[in-house]
């Protein structure tokens, strides 16, 4: 009778530390989640930021990029 019940009680501990476990890694996957949210609003900020400064430089090169071919100069 004592190998049964000490096997219920092992079996039992060992559920314990899965749901412990278990628990743990729950906590860890809602805390990455939220670094990942964070990291995705800062990328997406960057992005902005990034579009916003290369506008005025992509028209300006726009703009010279034509004055340059519709002149009808030929260098050579």
């Amino acid at each position: 009778m004592l190998w049964p019940m000490i096997a219920v009680v092992l079996g039992f501990l060992g559920i314990a530390v899965l749901g412990v476990l278990a628990l743990r890694v729950f906590i860890e996957v809602r805390r990455l989640a939220g670094q990942v949210g964070v990291a995705s609003e800062r990328i997406q900020r960057a992005a902005q930021d990034l579009e916003r400064a290369a506008t005025p430089l992509a028209a300006r090169a726009g703009r010279s990029a034509a004055g340059e071919t519709g002149s009808g100069e030929r260098r050579g």
